[in-house]
């Protein structure tokens, strides 16, 4: 992107989660930021403050997300249609999408200044959820979706229809549909394939499958996917990114689509998705043993 060197980069922060390591990382970035005549924080959303305007009602350039993935997650719903590149500064765990440690941030604050990053687009799913009753309700989301046996302790089954075509009937504890930036989450921990985070496309995993054939497939993002469950025990849910929990009973229907917006990353220099990969699972090449003697 174009240096811009009149232009004050306007930040909107999320800092929401209460634990004290999050809140001490912002209580030590605001005055660094403040200090910067080029960044201007248009808006903060900090954990026990008021939030104020509406994040997707603020005037902004960049947002900074302060914690993990979770984190990130939570703030592109929060920033709903109005997108903007994001930034996170990992507080968490392994931090797929959070790829900056605070002193990292630090180090590289002339490049956000000078808007020196290249902005990756990533796939956005909306779902929605037909229930039985006739009412409905939509949800944006980056991750992935997921239809669980959960708390009903028993085996499920539910269908999958790609536009409208049934495509096969899962049994087993559930299934997972999820985006490439979320083929590193649930999906990869039932077996699912890793994609490329900027790839057009959906992956559908089975989790726990009764039948050996069951397997993760992959397919393009303009179709609809639908998952029905014409069986529903109690305690089965639609999980929404790993945050949003919604009881279904039997007829309830969930309709999957691409967003009209999309995820945008801020990629700075010496950051990239498979430098990610090597680093955060540990793919450095067989492990080396000391010679026996």
């Amino acid at each position: 992107m174009a240096h811009q060197p009149d232009q004050t980069v306007r930040l909107l922060v999320f800092a929401r989660d209460p634990a004290d390591h999050v809140q001490s990382a912002w209580a030590e970035m605001r005055p660094f930021i403040e200090s910067r005549p080029a960044l201007e924080i248009a808006a903060a959303y900090v954990a026990g403050q008021p939030d104020g305007t509406p994040p997707d009602s603020v005037e902004a350039d960049l947002a900074v997300v302060l914690g993990g993935d979770g984190a990130i997650l939570r703030a592109s719903r929060q920033i709903g249609k109005k997108q903007i590149p994001v930034v996170g500064v990992n507080l968490g765990r392994l931090g797929f999408l959070a790829e900056l440690a605070p002193g990292e941030f630090r180090a590289q604050i002339d490049c956000i200044e000078r808007r020196a990053y290249r902005i990756v687009h990533h796939l956005m799913y909306e779902c929605t959820l037909l229930r039985a009753d006739g009412t409905t309700e939509a949800h944006l989301g980056l991750n992935e979706i997921a239809v669980l046996a959960g708390a009903s302790l028993s085996m499920i089954e539910v269908d999958l229809s790609i536009d409208g075509e049934l495509v096969t009937t899962y049994s087993g504890d559930g299934v997972i549909i999820s985006t490439p930036v979320g083929s590193t989450a649930h999906s990869l921990s039932a077996g699912g394939p890793l994609l490329r985070q900027n790839l057009e496309a959906f992956v559908i995993t089975p989790i726990c499958p009764h039948t050996l054939t069951n397997r993760p497939l992959v397919d393009r993002a303009d179709g609809t996917y639908e998952l029905a469950v014409p069986r529903a025990p109690e305690g089965v849910t639609l999980v929404i990114d790993g945050q949003i929990k919604e009881p279904l009973v039997a007829g309830d229907r969930i309709l999957l689509r691409r967003a009209d917006v999309t995820f945008q990353l801020a990629r700075l220099p010496g950051h990239s998705y498979y430098k990610t990969l090597h680093r955060k699972l540990g793919w450095g090449g067989q492990p080396h043993y000391g010679r026996q003697k």
